[in-house]
């Protein structure tokens, strides 16, 4: 339990920091294509016995890759080519789980995770990719927030659109590749959204949001894993169900607020 609260934590630090761009920047659908598509690669090391994060890697360079090759290459915007190899790799990968009797143990934890399995050196290994992730937002948090609002004013403030979409992708990426091993593929774009987006309607700037996306990732951790055992429910399935009871809680909130502001503010003719 602790090493799962230990992965738990860092998962919602690396999600929260790269979600937040992720929420400001509209990237959601390809967020969600990449959780997906790492099913292949994971399934093919798996069947060569290679490690699992190995093959996530692969899957999720050869969906960036291919994205932008048919980007580049025809006609079609990037959420069409995004939606071509989102299906692909996720149908690629279906078939090869279905073809091998190998996986009847293995898909589940491929799918959800195995945060109560996480071993000291994927919390090493965690610990060093969420403090790498950090640094790079941190440096390059300046043309990142320029992307988010207008790629054209951060080509004219000295900063390459294209460069530095394609490092905000990697880090997606990234996050997705290391996190999948505790809350799954399925359930990494929960804990990349969920968060992330309830910090986005509660606070106006950047570094604000980010700290109440880690706060209410934590948060979902603890009381997440603390459910899990007192209801023998899935681990990772319950972290992201709390994750996404907040937002909407954090949603009827500020509506609640909002309508209460607005019936008492005062009526622009008579000033009562």
């Amino acid at each position: 339990m602790l090493r799962a609260l230990a992965a738990g934590i860092l998962v919602s630090v690396g999600c929260a920091i790269v979600g937040t761009f992720v929420v400001l920047r509209g990237l959601a659908f390809i967020g969600d294509a990449l959780a997906h598509g790492v099913l292949p690669g994971v399934a093919a090391a798996m069947l060569l016995g290679l490690p699992g994060i190995l093959g996530a890697a692969v899957g999720a360079a050869v969906m960036i890759g291919g994205v932008s090759l048919v980007t580049q290459r025809s006609r079609l915007s990037s959420d069409s080519a995004i939606g071509l190899l989102f299906v692909g790799m996720l149908a690629l990968g279906v078939v090869m789980v279905s073809g091998s009797s190998s996986f009847s143990g293995d898909l589940i934890a491929i799918l959800f995770g195995q945060i109560l399995g996480v071993s000291a050196e994927s919390l090493v290994l965690q610990a060093v990719v969420t403090a790498a992730v950090a640094v790079v937002a941190f440096v390059a948090a300046r043309p990142f927030l320029l992307l988010c609002f207008d790629p054209e004013l951060a080509q004219v403030s000295g900063f390459s659109a294209r460069r530095y979409h394609a490092l905000m992708l990697l880090l997606v990426a990234t996050v997705v590749v290391v996190s999948f091993q505790s809350v799954g593929t399925l359930l990494v774009f929960g804990m990349l959204l969920a968060p992330a987006a309830s910090g986005a309607l509660i606070a106006s700037r950047l570094p604000t949001m980010m700290a109440i996306a880690i706060a209410i990732g934590v948060v979902s951790t603890y009381v997440g894993l603390w459910v899990s055992y007192a209801f023998n429910t899935a681990a990772g399935a319950t972290i992201v169900l709390v994750a996404t009871v907040i937002f909407f809680g954090v949603l009827t909130a500020v509506n609640v607020r909002g309508g209460l502001e607005a019936r008492t503010e005062p009526l622009p003719e008579t000033g009562a």
